[in-house]
């Protein structure tokens, strides 16, 4: 089956513009959503919690009513990541036994979303604890990669991408600890930001075992949009930002970018190297000066090394810390200051490169797998290699806090390739508008 591309199907900009301008109702773009899903996901599985009653009953009382400045996506329909609360729709993190956890209140991302006048599908599915590049699970099964069914859209946002990427919807909100935006926005072939840390409010995406009662917006894990194109992506974030974000367009022929190709935790494969190769050399020959060494940069190994500490810890909440052990207060502490340290360190290297380019996995999307994709292995160029390598390139951005877009800029073969657009921290206004601009310049 033939999906959409990017361009065929219009962006949640474009379909709130329709609305305004009375070319179509939001009854009408919800119904043709509705149908989409209707149509395309009984071989994709993406849409896994249907609200189809409701978002047309929500469509029709907003017929009544006009856009207004407040309300930039004003009918426009659009799902969500299973693990943000929607209040009556069940939310369960890939586990059965929490199949009848039944969410009392809107997450913050949905209540901003909803004020800005999105209207709720329904919910995309996820892997259990949001802790695989696969999104399959005992509750809604597996969803497949709209490209390539016998490969995985990503995770643990990968439902997300699959449905944005299939031409479902044309915006999407996911979160980010370990690539979970990134890697399905690069395995399907759509655009994704991974947000400064502590830039979206987490508020209502907690495990089922807190049982609705709120928790720490822990370390390093972050919410982010999907979507069509770099406009949206934008838009998506002033809506949902916490903070005033200022906006730095640098035209690609001023751009000094810092390209990274190679991680010595882990191999990049061809399939990846070829599109990232050809696009640098693109950007070259648009006047970008472009590196791809640089004294600068934190010493990849040990940021990966602190990263993963981190991450296993923050995922365990508490185990396991050092040396197998259950990590201590000062184990905690002495993280955080490694992190801050090599925030530091970035923020020097931004003051010499505007950007950093680079893969958001070392792959191309995987082969459905039995198990998690971090506890096998995963192909590079010809070899085997421990899938938990892979995350490489998604602590790049993430240990540091660091804004990240992801953005297409080909393929091989049948599967699309990203490339991430890393920038200062707060700078995520600047990293998608980098984005757009070098999209441009390789999709011309």
């Amino acid at each position: 089956m033939a999906y959409p591309q990017l361009t065929d199907k219009p962006g949640a900009i474009e379909t709130a513009a329709r609305i305004a301008a009375g070319k179509m109702s939001p009854l009408e773009a919800v119904d043709a959503a509705i149908a989409r899903i209707e149509h395309l996901d009984t071989h994709i599985n993406a849409v896994v919690v249907c609200d189809f009653d409701r978002a047309r009953d929500a469509a029709k009382e907003m017929g009544k009513s006009s856009p207004s400045d407040a309300t930039p996506l004003f009918g426009v329909p659009m799902t969500i990541k299973e693990s943000f609360d929607i209040a009556g729709l069940p939310t369960t993190w890939g586990h059965e036994a929490h199949r009848d956890n039944i969410a009392t209140s809107d997450s913050a991302v949905v209540r901003e979303l909803k004020a800005a006048g999105a209207i709720f599908l329904g919910k995309t599915n996820v892997p259990p604890d949001l802790a695989d590049w696969q999104s399959n699970n005992p509750v809604y099964g597996r969803t497949n990669n709209p490209h390539d069914h016998e490969r995985s859209p990503g995770g643990s946002s990968g439902g997300s991408a699959a449905a944005v990427a299939s031409g479902m919807v044309s915006c999407e909100f996911g979160t980010d600890i370990g690539g979970s935006v990134r890697v399905p926005a690069h395995f399907c072939g759509v655009w994704g930001h991974k947000s400064s840390w502590g830039l979206v409010s987490k508020e209502g995406h907690d495990h089922p075992l807190l049982a609705g009662r709120g928790a720490h917006d822990g370390v390093l894990s972050i919410a982010g949009p999907l979507a069509r194109n770099a406009a949206d992506l934008s838009l998506l974030m002033r809506i949902t930002s916490n903070r005033q974000l200022g906006e730095r367009r640098v035209p690609v022929s001023q751009m000094r970018i810092l390209g990274l190709l190679d991680h010595p935790d882990c191999a990049t494969d061809d399939a990846v190297r070829g599109p990232l190769e050809a696009a640098l050399d693109a950007l070259r020959g648009a006047g970008a000066r472009v590196d791809t060494a640089s004294d600068l940069l934190p010493d990849l190994a040990a940021q990966h090394a602190d990263y993963m500490r981190m991450l296993n810890v923050a995922m365990a909440r508490g185990a396991p810390g050092r040396d197998g052990k259950r990590a201590s207060a000062t184990d905690w502490f002495d993280f955080l200051d490694l992190q801050y340290r090599n925030e530091l360190a970035w923020a020097k290297l931004f003051e010499t490169y505007d950007f950093v380019l680079a893969p958001p996995a070392p792959v191309l999307a995987v082969p459905h797998a039995e198990g998690r994709v971090f506890d096998g292995e995963i192909e590079i160029n010809g070899g085997s290699v421990r899938g938990a390598a892979g995350l490489c390139w998604a602590g790049l951005a993430t240990f540091p806090n660091l804004p990240s877009t992801v953005l297409p800029i080909g393929s091989t073969g049948d599967l699309p390739c990203g490339m991430q657009v890393m920038g200062p921290r707060w700078g995520d206004l600047s990293t998608i508008a980098a984005a757009e601009a070098i999209g441009q310049v390789l999709h011309s």
